[in-house]
């Protein structure tokens, strides 16, 4: 069974939408569809990103690389394959774009595709009353100053060996498949998505020796305020947001759970790169 989850707020959805529909039909695959997704093909259906996961093997997912990573974030059950097709441009996450609808349906009536399998990141936030809250990231987990103009100051270790104290606007903690967004923005290094590392990013740092560091994906990354009175902000994929004060803890870990990303066999991650940091010739 496959399941279809778009972007339903965006203009061209509709269209790509009845096109993958269309497609599902003539190739004979049975389908599920979105809650929110189904009126744009004119069908009901009272299902979320979890129930469609629990009953699906492989879910298209129509919009951009944000719809994924929201995607992800909702489904509270085990994670099938994604196939992700962008309205837009070529994205990290996604397959193909919107005019290779044929092309897309072809691939998952044949499994014509390979499965990057990428890590994700368990955060757990423990407040001062010992209350926690579990969240799991695909990309990134970032702690930042918010909307203050002060930096704020995080102590950070490993393992439960102190690493430094940041003094910065944030901190991002970006899996590999993170690395090329936000940490990357920061001046963090691209890892390969089956590099095995985590890299710790700090944002606009003040001391200018505090640098981007890749660590193993077995280790142990812990987070607090460590400055009285300061109250940062942690984000989980840009998603979720949470107050965190120096009476706090965020640990950060390799989850349990992987994301079989669906990608062609022709477009491997390195054309990915070429395609979206523009980069070119034969002898970079």
């Amino acid at each position: 069974m496959i399941g279809l989850i778009a972007h339903a707020e965006k203009p061209e959805a509709a269209g790509v939408v009845l096109e993958m529909v269309s497609e599902l039909e003539r190739n004979a695959l049975p389908f599920l569809l979105h809650k929110n997704t189904a009126p744009l093909a004119g069908m009901a259906s009272d299902l979320d990103e979890t129930a469609l996961a629990e009953r699906c093997k492989l879910l298209v997912v129509i919009g951009g690389d944000g719809t994924i990573l929201r995607v992800v974030q909702r489904i509270k059950s085990r994670l099938p394959v994604v196939f992700g097709i962008n309205i837009g441009t070529l994205g990290f996450l996604t397959c193909l774009g919107s005019s290779e609808i044929r092309r897309a349906a072809e691939c998952i009536a044949k499994a014509d595709y390979a499965l990057s399998q990428r890590a994700l990141l368990k955060a757990v936030l423990t407040k001062a009353s010992g209350d926690a809250s579990t969240l799991y990231a695909l990309n990134d987990v970032v702690v930042s100053r918010g909307e203050r103009s002060q930096l704020v100051q995080m102590r950070v270790t490993l393992g439960g060996v102190p690493l430094t104290d940041y003094n910065a606007d944030g901190l991002v903690v970006a899996t590999p498949t993170g690395s090329t967004a936000y940490s990357l923005s920061a001046g963090g290094p691209i890892l390969m998505p089956d590099s095995g590392g985590f890299v710790i990013t700090p944002i606009c740092p003040h001391v200018l020796t505090n640098r981007s560091v890749v660590i193993s994906d077995s280790s142990v990354v812990e987070i607090q305020v460590a400055k009285p009175g300061q109250v940062a902000f942690v984000s989980v994929d840009a998603q979720s947001w949470f107050p965190m004060s120096g009476s706090d803890s965020l640990r950060l870990e390799k989850s349990e759970r992987i994301l079989p990303l669906a990608m062609l066999p022709e477009r491997p991650f390195t054309e990915v790169l070429r395609r979206k940091l523009k980069w070119t010739g034969s002898n970079i």
